[in-house]
């Protein structure tokens, strides 16, 4: 793996460091990250605080950006009754804002569609089933093979230390199958990925870029760090793959395919979504603080859901409550100061409570998973403690937030 050796900082405005990745084409992944970027500052601020500035400031003019939505919508807008934009999500806060504002405020038909999670959480569950039961709006849920889904995930820890990458693969690629199948042209997606770190050229889109959601052809595809013939050999076959993989580039084009963020219309605030979603469907948050960070309503649905930001944590040195604590000081809700705090307090609290069933979901030994964990850790970022390996307790970051 590049360990990457550089200077470690932070971001003046929010808590990220600059060993923060920006999301990548998951299709080329491979164990070094060799296709990723990191988060980029200007004047000691990261872009994606800079990014987030744009909502909050006099410079956006929300009255015209509603009616360049509206002239866009009815381009598109059924005249029978059929389906005329998707909304892909797990009927957590953000998706049901997507879908109702789409629906009521716009007069749009939305169609919403679910790649399942791993394991569902009883609370998740109960979201996602109020989603079309109290949210009134259609869902198709699309649940992989289990076994397929869990080898893919295990060996994504392995090779990756990115056990959440099969999921991100189906989760975006599923929508576009989708808008394919019942010939829809927008799928929305809420903020844009840029709010949380973006490359230049995405910064302000209202799009999401084609290089992010699409293949070309004779593209070489990997999944957990394996192209499509070495998947093979672990008795994964391409029909197995079909929904985590993307349409080809020139089909998108063809059938006029568009990915948008409703944030860029709409303003998309954590905590007003929410509130909202407790309203429209009695949306629920968890039942305890998420561990690693303090929210109890943010990535609620899926067990192994904290060992995606445990890992990147190992990984890249930021954890789930810096992602966390960042978004909340972007958007205006605590200080920096109580940022700092937060992240001292969880970012390195081991998620115990679904351990058991992350191992079982897919077959790791507790030493083997240890062991993958250190030969992912950098030099730049960890020193070693003590030879307590449970729980991680034997590791200490070398750089904080101050």
């Amino acid at each position: 793996m590049n360990k990457n050796l550089e200077k470690v900082s932070f971001c003046k405005k929010c808590v990220i460091s600059n060993q923060k990745v920006l999301p990548s084409q998951p299709l080329e992944d491979d164990s070094a990250h060799s296709n990723k970027e990191k988060l980029s500052f200007k004047d000691g601020v990261c872009f994606a605080c800079l990014e987030v500035e744009k909502k909050y400031n006099q410079h956006i003019d929300w009255e015209k950006r509603e009616t360049e939505l509206k002239v866009l919508l009815e381009k598109y807008r059924s005249r029978n009754g059929s389906y005329d934009c998707l909304v892909p999500g797990s009927g957590g806060k953000d998706s049901v804002w997507q879908a109702h504002v789409l629906k009521t405020k716009y007069g749009m038909n939305p169609l919403t569609v679910t790649f399942s999670p791993h394991i569902y959480t009883d609370v998740g569950m109960q979201n996602f089933h109020n989603w079309p039961l109290r949210g009134g709006v259609p869902n198709f849920l699309y649940t992989p093979n289990g076994k397929i889904h869990g080898k893919l995930t295990s060996l994504a820890f392995k090779n990756l230390l990115h056990p959440f990458q099969p999921f991100i693969l189906g989760q975006r690629h599923f929508s576009s199958h989708m808008a394919k199948m019942f010939d829809i042209k927008l799928i929305f997606h809420g903020e844009s990925q840029a709010e949380a770190g973006g490359q230049a050229d995405e910064l302000g889109r209202s799009d999401m870029l084609l290089r992010y959601w699409s293949r070309s052809k004779n593209q070489n595809i990997k999944i957990a760090g394996y192209n499509l013939q070495e998947l093979k050999e672990f008795g994964i076959s391409e029909n197995d793959l079909k929904y985590y993989l993307p349409l080809d580039v020139d089909e998108i084009i063809k059938k006029d395919i568009k990915l948008l963020y409703l944030g860029h219309w709409e303003r998309c605030e954590p905590q007003e979504n929410y509130y909202l979603a407790t309203k429209i469907t009695n949306f629920k948050p968890n039942d305890l603080r998420t561990e690693s960070t303090f929210s109890k309503y943010s990535g609620i649905d899926d067990r192994v859901d904290p060992f995606h930001f445990y890992t990147a944590y190992v990984k890249f040195g930021y954890g789930r409550c810096s992602e966390d604590a960042s978004k909340e000081i972007r958007n205006q809700y605590i200080t920096r100061d109580e940022g700092v705090k937060l992240v001292h307090k969880y970012d390195h609290e081991f998620p115990k409570r679904y351990f058991k069933d992350f191992l079982e979901y897919t077959n790791i030994k507790e030493e083997e998973f240890y062991e993958t964990l250190d030969s992912f850790r950098s030099p730049l970022l960890w020193e070693k403690t003590g030879n307590d390996y449970r729980y991680c307790n034997n590791w200490k970051l070398k750089h904080s937030v101050v």
